[in-house]
């Protein structure tokens, strides 16, 4: 799947073009949804969000720079020499974080099994107000 950068006509989508396929072709790929959780819960910094997703780093620098080019995450540098930088959730990533919540609701009922010792720490995905 190769994200879009910018919205694009229904019709020049695969298949039964929707919203659902357009918004697909943004944030369908594992680690962009991955990465937009781990900025809900705060974490901002590149090796932070590598850890948390479990991702290796070039997916992670690959999905970062998409999210940002789509307008989902902004980037904001905290550090000159050498240049590093954070990254937070813009309106539309924050607009994502019910659909996680969505997503986590289903993976407890659907995907985790009811006996597992970890299932108790997943209540919702923190919303954050922070502004690239």
């Amino acid at each position: 799947m190769s994200p879009i950068t910018a919205p694009v006509p229904l019709a020049e989508l695969p298949g039964r073009p929707c919203p659902i396929a357009a918004a697909l072709e943004v944030v369908g790929e594992r680690w962009a949804l991955l990465v937009v959780r781990e900025l809900s819960f705060g974490n901002t910094r590149f090796t932070d969000i590598v850890r948390g997703t479990g991702a290796p780093r070039d997916r992670i620098a690959a999905r970062l720079r998409t999210l940002e080019e789509v307008g989902v995450i902004g980037r904001r540098q905290y550090q000159d020499a050498p240049a590093r930088f954070e990254y937070v959730l813009t309106d539309a990533g924050r607009d994502l974080l019910p659909v996680l919540d969505t997503l986590l609701a289903w993976g407890l009922e659907h995907a985790v099994a009811p006996d597992d010792p970890e299932r108790r720490k997943h209540a919702t995905v923190t919303r954050r107000t922070e502004t690239p």
